[in-house]
């Protein structure tokens, strides 16, 4: 079986209306939920193999906030700017060129290519909101085999879920 968590970035910041988007950094919301969604991983028992997050700013601080929170080594974690505002069709060839061997990949991104990804493979939610975590399991052991026919919706959970 092949396990795919989806992670939206955190709350970003809005304050300096010059700056471009790819370079926002966290807001101090975002700063708050990134670790305490990284501990609720954590206790799920979820150990990822691999890190592939966007190359911006603020997806690339939550992947390495919750990196820290899970002993991931951050120098591991894998960018690609293919995966800034994707969509779902793009996200899913970068998870599919993901190595055989790894079973539990996590991927820090945007919407509403996560949305999109999320409906096209049988999860059902209105808005992956930010920190928001999607898991999937999929009864393949091939990331190319990976579809809707084989996923099974694993969990979701958002900062203001659970309190």
């Amino acid at each position: 079986m092949k396990r795919l968590v989806l992670v939206r970035h955190a709350k970003s910041a809005w304050d300096d209306p010059f700056l471009r988007d790819h370079k926002r950094p966290l807001a101090l919301r975002g700063l708050r939920d990134a670790p305490k969604m990284g501990q609720r991983l954590k206790k799920r028992g979820v150990i990822p193999d691999m890190m592939l997050s966007s190359d911006a700013s603020r997806a690339s601080a939550t992947a390495q906030i919750i990196a820290e929170q899970l002993h991931f080594p951050k120098k591991a974690i894998q960018y690609s700017n293919k995966l800034y505002h994707a969509s779902s069709y793009e996200i899913f060839e970068q998870i599919r060129a993901v190595p055989q061997a790894v079973e539990l990949l996590l991927v820090f991104g945007h919407n509403p290519g996560f949305n999109d990804l999320i409906w096209e493979l049988g999860g059902e939610l209105d808005n992956l909101p930010t920190a928001g975590q999607f898991g999937f399991i999929f009864h393949t052991d091939n990331w190319l085999d990976i579809s809707k026919k084989n996923a099974e919706v694993w969990f979701d959970d958002y900062p203001k879920k659970n309190g």
